[in-house]
C-alpha cells in the first residue's frame, strides 16, 4: 500500500506484491499511482439461487486506499447509514486538524466504484515523543466502518501494514463494538452509558434513584435552578471546563475547539447553561447525533454539586430537551471503569455498557496509561491543581495537543 500526496504517513513507495496477500496482481500505471491493498476474494456458499446476487455483489475485490478529501460526502452518508458517530466524519476529524494540526491519516474500502467502508484515523503526536494513529481523536467512538467483515479486515490488514511501514507507535481504535485482528490487543478500561428515553417527562425522574430525585426536586425548589440554551455560551463553558478540570488535576482544552465545533458541527452542537438567579453554576457541550443526544462536556463552578446537585439537575432536564425534540437515546458519555464517576452515572438510572477499545502495538510496547487512574500520575494532579488557574489555561492550550 501507497500512502501518497497529502497523506501524512509519508510511506515509500513498494511494489504491489509486497502488500497484496493471495494472488491478486496489482500493476500501478506510474510513480504517481498509489498502490492499493487488495483483500483476497473469499468465496460465499449458498444454497439457493435467491443469494447468488449477494454473492456476486461480494465477490468484488475489496480495494482500500487512502482517503481523498473529495469522498468525504460519501464516507459521510456511510457513517450515517452504518450507524456510526459523528466522532468519524469529516466535520469531526477537521475540527481537529484545525485546532491541534492532527492529519488525517484515514482509510477506504471499494469494491468497484462503491465506498463499502471507512476507517478514520488521524496522525497524532505523542506528550513524550513518536506517533500514533487514532481513531478517532478527540472523540469516544471511533474505529472501522465496514458493511461485512471482509472489508472490515482489509482496512484493519491495511492499517497495520501501514503503520508498520510508517513506525507509528500504536493504532488506537475506540470502537464501540468488538473489532477483531490477530495483531490487535483488547482493552476493558472503559464503559459508556447510553439509555432509551422513556415515552413522557414523568418518567425521567422515576429512572434515577431515589435519592437522586429528591435532589432534582430540591435544585428546582427550593434553589430555584433554572437552564437556558444559547451558542452564545460558549465563553462560560470555556472558564468553567478549565476550572473543572483544574479541579480534578488535569489539563482543559482551548477555547478554540468549542468554537471550531460550533463552526464544523453546525446545529448539531447545542450548549445549555445551568443558573441560579444570576449565578452560573454549570455549562454543557451536547451534539445531537443520529437521534441521540450526547452529553459530552460539562464545566461546573465549584460550588455547583456540593449545594445545589447542579449536575443531577442538567442531565434531568437535557433528558426533557431531548424527549420534546423527538430524540430517542441519550448518551450519558464514557467513564473508566474503575472511576467514581460510574456509581454516579448509574444512579442517574444509567447502566454501564462495555468499549471495545483495541490497539494495535508497533513500536510501544504496552497500552497507554496516563490517565488519572494511573497512581505515578497522582504528584501531577496533585501538583497542577495547586497552579494558578492562568497558568493552568496557557498551559492547557500546549499539552492539550498531545492528550487526544
Amino acid at each position: 500500500m501507497l500512502l501518497s500526496g497529502p497523506n501524512p504517513w509519508q510511506l515509500p513507495q513498494f511494489s504491489g506484491a509486497d502488500f497484496i496477500p493471495g494472488e491478486n496482481p496489482l500493476e500501478t500505471l506510474d510513480s504517481l499511482t498509489p498502490m492499493s491493498f487488495i483483500a483476497p476474494v473469499i468465496p460465499i456458499s449458498s444454497d439457493d439461487a435467491d443469494s447468488s446476487a449477494s454473492a456476486s455483489q461480494t465477490a468484488r475485490p475489496v480495494v482500500v486506499r487512502p482517503a481523498a478529501l473529495r469522498d468525504d460526502a460519501r464516507a459521510d452518508r456511510l457513517v450515517r447509514e452504518l450507524g456510526g458517530s459523528l466522532f468519524q466524519r469529516s466535520a469531526w476529524l477537521n475540527a481537529v486538524e484545525k485546532v491541534f494540526g492532527h492529519q488525517r491519516s484515514c482509510l477506504h474500502a471499494f469494491r468497484g466504484d462503491e465506498l463499502v467502508g471507512s476507517l478514520p484515523l488521524m496522525t497524532c503526536r505523542g506528550l513524550f515523543g513518536g506517533k500514533h494513529l487514532i481513531s478517532s481523536p478527540y472523540g469516544v467512538y471511533g474505529g472501522p466502518l465496514a458493511q461485512d467483515l471482509e472489508v472490515q479486515g482489509a482496512l484493519l490488514e491495511a492499517a497495520m501494514r501501514g503503520a508498520r511501514v510508517a513506525e507509528v507507535g500504536r493504532i488506537e481504535l475506540r470502537s464501540r463494538t468488538l473489532v477483531e485482528h490477530a495483531d490487535l490487543v483488547q482493552s476493558d478500561k472503559y464503559v459508556t452509558f447510553i439509555k432509551d428515553l422513556p415515552q413522557t417527562p414523568e418518567e425521567i425522574l422515576q429512572g434515577m434513584k431515589k435519592d437522586e430525585r429528591r435532589l432534582v426536586r430540591r435544585a428546582v425548589d427550593t434553589h430555584g435552578l433554572v437552564m437556558q440554551e444559547g451558542s452564545w455560551f460558549v465563553e462560560d463553558l470555556t472558564r468553567l471546563f478549565h476550572s473543572s478540570k483544574q479541579r480534578l488535576g488535569s489539563p482543559g482544552l482551548p477555547g478554540a475547539w468549542f468554537h471550531a465545533l460550533l463552526e464544523h458541527l453546525g446545529e448539531e452542537v447545542v450548549i445549555h447553561l445551568v443558573r441560579k438567579d444570576q449565578e452560573v453554576l454549570a455549562v454543557s457541550m451536547c451534539f445531537v447525533d443520529q437521534g441521540e443526544l450526547r452529553m459530552y462536556y460539562i464545566g461546573t463552578a465549584a460550588s455547583a454539586n456540593r449545594e445545589y446537585a447542579t449536575t443531577s439537575f442538567m442531565i434531568a432536564e437535557l433528558q426533557r430537551w431531548a424527549l420534546e425534540r423527538g430524540l430517542k437515546r441519550f448518551d450519558l458519555g464514557r467513564s473508566r471503569a474503575d472511576a467514581g464517576a460510574v456509581k454516579f452515572k448509574k444512579n442517574q438510572g444509567f447502566k454501564p455498557e462495555p468499549l471495545s477499545y483495541c490497539y494495535g502495538l508497533i513500536g510501544s510496547q504496552e497500552l497507554p496509561s496516563f490517565t488519572p487512574s494511573n497512581p505515578k500520575t497522582a504528584w501531577l494532579r496533585e501538583t497542577w491543581s495547586e497552579l494558578p488557574p492562568f497558568v493552568c489555561v496557557r498551559l492547557s492550550g500546549f499539552l492539550s495537543k498531545y492528550l487526544p
